[in-house]
């Protein structure tokens, strides 16, 4: 077997030559990757002026015809301006923009500087752009969340009769009530009026020209009881009744909106077109229908919608011929007004607290012909007869059956003396005006002489003064 070295060195050679071969073919697959970026998805052909770069960086012993060609049935495809981004070319040691993981006051304004002008080069409207703003916004609420408390602004706050708190919910989404723009929570300060619930900006406090209307309900508590009372906007010198900004009904330089509760115009930044009940529509035509009125007038109307200042029996008497839900409710409540002595004079009654169903009426224990919007409001709907009758049902029965002490306090029809015990807030009874006893009503009417106990009433006066005492005779 003479050959058989020769052809081991062969088998042995053959293999280091292919080896080396594989070694160029890959190099160079790997330059023409990294130089052309070759993507598969983008067909736009262009000069191969890598593949002749590569050429002439190869090694003389590797010619143009020994470099490896792809199939004949594969297209070549090049990219120039869309390139497949597998994260070769990405920095992931690098520093965040803004320096995020800042943690005193100093680095993180440093950070806000950087962001900022990291925002100012970036392209507009790109993803870049949306993401440094992003982190520019944790960066802000990082430094609010950081920042010393004697910088923080004082909590309470006092401008023209409006009581300012600050306000520490940051979820809940306001507008501002002077400038009209939504309050960022998250990013911003913002105050709240505990009287008129005013909201506005930090910024803004100090740009406040209207006074706290809770003032105006404690000072002046009643309503403007004409329609709409318009005077026209010249008598305003086309200017906003609040805070004089130029309006005109064309709309320029500002739209002049009309107030249903005061007729007066408004600019926009004063009316927002809030919907409210009218007190004098009600009172004059039972018109409960929502008309637009100002921010001023709203926060008015709110804080009096509870307040007791109609006297309906004086403003429209005519109400109560039109509406039997008026007279019944009066009917109700007269009956609360004659159940009362019995409560103050009861110890269980003062110690069940009965009177308290009322509370937050309290205008039903103390008389019988003011009203609110409110009561108003609820007569229309139906529930404040509902609400009166369970209450007149409850004081009934703790008199009439529950307490002993009450019973004794009853009446007996001294015209027929017949029948049960009579109370004034019965529905078949009348009570004499003079002298408050309680009859049958059939009985008192059909009666024509006087009430039988005024007339004993006045023969024990007359007797006490015509008998003389025993000193005189003396």
């Amino acid at each position: 077997m003479p050959g058989s070295p020769l052809r081991g060195q062969q088998r042995a050679g053959a293999p280091r030559a292919l080896g080396r071969w594989d070694a160029m073919e890959y190099d160079e697959k790997l330059a023409r990757f990294r130089q052309a970026h070759l993507n598969p998805f983008n067909k736009q052909l262009v000069p191969r002026q890598h593949e002749q770069r590569a050429s002439e960086e190869a090694p003389d012993f590797a010619s143009e015809e020994a470099l490896p060609e792809l199939p004949p049935g594969e297209p070549e495809f090049h990219c120039t301006e869309r390139v497949m981004d597998l994260g070769l070319s990405e920095d992931h040691f690098s520093r965040p923009v803004g320096l995020f993981l800042a943690s005193d006051i100093q680095q993180l304004r440093q950070a806000i500087e950087e962001c900022k002008q990291v925002i100012l080069e970036l392209p507009e409207h790109s993803e870049k752009q949306k993401d440094a703003v992003v982190r520019l916004i944790h960066l802000r609420l990082k430094l609010q969340e950081l920042k010393d408390p004697n910088e923080d602004e004082p909590n309470i706050r006092v401008l023209l009769e409006h009581r300012f708190y600050k306000e520490k919910s940051k979820s809940v989404k306001q507008t501002c009530d002077k400038c009209n723009t939504i309050i960022w929570g998250l990013i911003q300060t913002w105050y709240t009026c505990t009287g008129c619930y005013y909201r506005c900006h930090s910024k803004c406090l100090n740009l406040i020209s209207k006074p706290c209307v809770r003032s105006k309900v404690s000072h002046q508590a009643e309503y403007e009881l004409n329609i709409c009372p318009e005077t026209g906007l010249d008598s305003q010198d086309y200017r906003c009744a609040e805070c004089r900004a130029p309006i005109s009904l064309r709309g320029v330089p500002s739209e002049a909106r009309q107030c249903d509760y005061t007729g007066q115009y408004y600019c926009s930044h004063c009316h927002w077109n809030d919907l409210a009940v009218i007190p004098a529509r009600v009172v004059h035509n039972w018109d409960f229908e929502p008309r637009k009125v100002s921010r001023c007038s709203m926060r008015y109307l709110a804080l009096m919608v509870s307040r007791p200042v109609l006297r309906l029996r004086e403003i429209n008497p005519l109400l109560f011929n039109y509406v039997e839900e008026l007279v019944e409710i009066r009917k109700l409540r007269q009956d609360i007004l004659l159940m009362k002595p019995y409560f103050i004079t009861c110890k269980e009654a003062m110690e069940a607290r009965l009177l308290l169903q009322l509370q937050d009426r309290q205008h039903f224990v103390e008389n019988d012909e003011m009203y609110s919007v409110q009561d108003l409001l609820d007569a229309h709907t139906g529930r404040l007869s509902c609400s009166l009758t369970e209450t007149h049902t409850l004081f009934a029965k703790h008199i009439k059956l529950d307490c002993e002490r009450c019973q004794a306090k009853g009446f007996v029809c001294e015209l027929c003396r017949e029948g049960d015990v009579l109370f004034p807030f019965d529905s078949h009874t009348s009570v004499c005006t003079e002298c408050s006893a309680v009859f049958h009503r059939d009985c008192y009417y059909d009666n024509s002489t006087t009430c039988p106990k005024c007339a004993r009433l006045t023969l024990r006066k007359q007797s006490l003064f015509q008998e003389p005492g025993p000193d005189v005779d003396a």
